[in-house]
């Protein structure tokens, strides 16, 4: 392991579950430098809806970054309940005053649970440590009131602007093209590397317009003091002294002379024009950008042929995390993303030699971070843990019973497979994973389809396989059983016959049926994995560095 890495028992962890849980029962005090959050909110529902008041008899449903939404029911009144009579003494007062404005609806269920954990990212948070929010307008005025209430009103540093996209054509008022991400620090002693911007290409054509020859682009500069100096009046090489003297001493000046530092006014014969005064060649490779600002629009969002985009409807760019970690964090620094989603915070932290804590409600988040984490790191990627996640067969029931798609995500994981689908549950192709596999030197993948069952399975779900594999042209299936499979069951999957890869040794069978008992003990599926060396492989992100910030 890299001697940068000291992993004590909380960091490289992604915790699959409620955050709000784990952060009361894992995440200790004054433990982490940088978080950063993108919390799902609907921002496309109707006003009407947000805001129309609720009963409180629902009952408490999971909360799902795939649903992004968020219901005032029974679970969410219990946390209002709880944040009232024992929280601090201004956020209670907020809390109130909000539900005096807004009612027991949807919006104010929203604001609750994410008082709720921004107390507690609060709590984690080092002495040191900043806080990065990520929303847009639907809520932003609200969450920045939760956030004045618990970090205090000395604590925000600033607003910032992304604009993620260009304006719409169909858009009925203003065209929405901005996110807001409000930063906050736990104290005023806080990191910060200072990001700069570089020079645009008019500044520096406009003041950079000399050249040595060495293509080293570079400005002039006053060497006259800008107060009387006494000690600074002495002639120079044939120049008077200015009326308050040169800026530099002596010995200053013949460094700079020696290292080809001055420029001198010359005549046509190419003598000193001693009528003029000498000046500072300042080189534009040893300037400095001005300070970055609140507004940022160099950071495009992930489109469709991004190499990086996974499909993840809430999917940040690496670009906007780089400039984040890089601000206000250094290597070996804690960064936590508590809705990590599909693992961007995670991928650019473990980039940037940073230890790490992701959190998330889906297994389908979990599965796209591992696979992240993989596919940009391989064999330099440092190790870390998946926790909450079922380790055996009574985990897996259990899971089954809280959530049947959850499940579905954590069987796909389980035998290393993609996942086929994720926003959308309910019908799907009958596929819920897949996996490309090679088995000549052509470089051209085959497909493994798999399928999970969580319910009871008969003969029908292997002639279903059967026939999903034809429409999907895959040389291999698998189906995935809670229940021990019937004989007709693994007598029609016998009956599809084997598998022959036309390179390598050894057959596989077409279909094959693994239970989750199974898997656990570790009989995996069986398919060939013939190595491609000359086929093209997807670019892989290496460690580096704290980057330039400009």
């Amino acid at each position: 392991m890299p001697q940068w890495v000291f992993m004590p028992e909380w960091t490289n962890r992604v915790y699959f579950g409620d955050n709000l849980d784990i952060l009361r029962r894992e995440i200790p005090n004054d433990y982490v430098d940088l978080i950063y959050l993108d919390p799902p909110f609907n921002s496309n529902a109707n006003y009407n809806v947000l805001f129309r008041e609720k009963s409180g008899e629902e009952s408490a449903a999971q909360i799902t970054v795939f649903e992004d939404t968020w219901h005032w029911n029974q679970e969410s009144a219990a946390v209002y309940h709880n944040l009232v009579t024992s929280g601090p003494r201004k956020l209670a007062d907020l809390l109130q005053s909000f539900v005096g404005f807004l009612g027991h609806n949807d919006m104010m269920a929203y604001l609750v649970m994410m008082a709720a954990r921004l107390q507690e990212l609060h709590r984690v948070l080092k002495p040191t440590g900043s806080l990065y929010l990520h929303c847009d307008p639907t809520a932003s005025h609200y969450l920045k009131l939760a956030l004045d209430a618990i970090f205090s009103v000395d604590e925000y540093r600033n607003e910032i602007t992304w604009k993620r996209t260009t304006t719409h054509s169909d858009s009925k008022t203003w065209s929405k093209v901005a996110d807001t991400i409000f930063f906050y620090s736990k104290t005023s002693q806080f990191n910060w590397n200072t990001p700069r911007d570089p020079h645009s290409e008019e500044y520096i054509a406009s003041k950079y317009r000399h050249d040595d020859g060495d293509g080293r682009m570079y400005r002039l500069d006053n060497m006259t003091s800008p107060n009387p100096r006494r000690n600074m009046m002495y002639d120079w090489k044939g120049f008077p002294f200015p009326a308050k003297g040169w800026r530099y001493s002596i010995a200053t000046m013949t460094r700079l002379d020696e290292e080809g530092r001055v420029w001198y006014p010359t005549k046509p014969d190419g003598s000193f024009d001693t009528a003029k005064r000498p000046q500072l060649k300042r080189y534009l490779e040893e300037m400095e950008g001005g300070v970055r600002g609140t507004v940022w629009t160099d950071i495009r969002p992930i489109n469709s042929q991004a190499q990086e985009r996974l499909g993840y409807p809430t999917q940040k760019p690496e670009a906007l995390l780089e400039r984040i970690i890089s601000a206000s964090s250094n290597e070996g620094d804690v960064v936590m993303d508590p809705f990590c989603g599909c693992g961007t915070t995670i991928a650019v932290a473990e980039r940037f030699k940073r230890r790490w804590i992701g959190i998330d409600i889906t297994y389908l988040a979990v599965n796209l971070v591992q696979r992240r984490l993989k596919d940009h790191f391989g064999a330099e990627l440092n190790s870390y843990q998946i926790v909450g996640a079922p380790t055996d067969f009574a985990g897996a029931i259990a899971l089954k019973n809280v959530d049947p798609h959850q499940f579905e995500w954590w069987a796909v994981d389980l035998v290393d497979a993609r996942p086929a689908h994720g926003r959308k549950k309910g019908a799907d192709s009958g596929v819920d994973g897949y996996i490309n596999f090679f088995d000549d030197k052509s470089g051209q993948a085959k497909k493994l389809i798999v399928q999970v069952k969580s319910g009871h399975t008969g003969v029908h779900h292997v002639r279903d396989l059967n026939g999903t594999m034809e429409r999907e042209k895959a040389s291999i299936g698998a189906l995935i059983t809670l229940e021990e499979p019937t004989a007709p069951m693994l007598r029609e999957a016998a009956a599809a016959g084997v598998y022959q890869p036309p390179e390598l040794p050894g057959q596989f069978a077409r279909v094959q049926i693994r239970t989750i008992r199974e898997l656990l003990d570790g009989r995996l599926l069986e398919y060939p994995k013939y190595r491609v060396e000359t086929f093209q492989k997807a670019a892989r992100k290496s460690k580096s560095r704290q980057p330039e910030l400009f």
